[in-house]
């Protein structure tokens, strides 16, 4: 089951038991001030406007992560470079790499993984996301939520996201079968992550001639 919540985090995991949740794989803000987007150039004409809300201020605070690690038996977080303070030891990070050089953006993305097991790279091009456009400015492929899912969850996991944004983790778990809670407090970004998944799901259930 996929279940959608327009939430903040925080009320919610103040709900939750105690290791709730087998996975929590979470996009927290970075608090480095990239909460939008502005119209890009070249050849794709570059990925969608997006409107500067100022959700990027600031980090989670202590008690976010004094949360998440109650509620959630393991943990994938992306940018966790940001949250070195507040994470446990452990050598099984993955790198994204976004597959392009020289761009005005980093070349990939770090996320901490609580398993041990050995640093992961995945490429997976950001092209990707240009195919239909982007409804969040730090939106991921679901290829690299689906990788994530079959490289770090059992089957039957329960996955927790805390920061839904554009709800790509969501269309990945309903492809791979995995039951989500996914929570997202900014009314815009929840009403197209439901919207997108909609879709998705509508997509897969039209049948073929």
């Amino acid at each position: 089951m996929i279940d959608l919540r327009h939430v903040d985090c925080m009320d919610y995991l103040a709900t939750c038991e105690d290791n709730a949740f087998d996975l929590a794989i979470v996009d927290p803000p970075y608090g480095i001030g990239k909460d939008g987007q502005n119209k890009g150039s070249g050849k794709h004409g570059g990925r969608k406007a997006h409107e500067w809300k100022g959700w990027d201020k600031h980090r989670p605070p202590a008690e976010y992560w004094h949360e998440l690690f109650r509620v959630s038996e393991n943990q994938i977080i992306w940018g966790a470079n940001y949250f070195a303070q507040y994470l446990r030891p452990s050598m099984g990070w993955v790198f994204w790499d976004k597959g392009q050089r020289g761009l005005s953006m980093s070349d990939g993305v770090l996320a901490y993984t609580s398993q041990e097991r050995r640093l992961e790279v995945v490429t997976i091009n950001r092209v990707e996301l240009l195919k239909d456009g982007t409804i969040h400015p730090t939106q991921k492929p679901v290829k690299l939520y689906e990788w994530l899912l079959m490289n770090y969850a059992k089957e039957g996991d329960r996955i927790l996201d805390t920061h839904l944004g554009s709800g790509s983790i969501a269309i990945a778990c309903h492809n791979l079968g995995f039951d989500l809670v996914g929570c997202e407090l900014d009314p815009d970004y929840y009403a197209a992550a439901c919207k997108r998944l909609k879709q998705h799901e509508a997509q897969l259930t039209i049948p073929l001639k």
